[in-house]
């Protein structure tokens, strides 16, 4: 093995270690707080997804009286 090889391995390693120290500073989410905000999520895409269908069907249906004679 040559010495730029042996070097490319150990910052391999030297990365590796370096991401798992970080992951152990970070400050989790309990599973009650994870759940809270996963449901808070869904409901505001639900929301905004209702809304512009909603101004969609309208948009659609202004194009089909005035612009496409239906």
């Amino acid at each position: 093995m040559t010495h730029r090889a042996a070097t490319t391995k150990r910052s391999r390693f030297r990365f590796v270690g370096e991401a798992v120290a970080e992951l152990k500073k970070v400050v989790w989410l309990t599973k009650r707080e994870a759940a809270y905000l996963t449901f808070l999520v869904l409901i505001v895409a639900i929301a905004v997804g209702l809304i512009l269908g909603a101004f969609d069907y309208g948009f659609s249906q202004v194009v089909n009286k005035f612009f496409l004679g239906g």
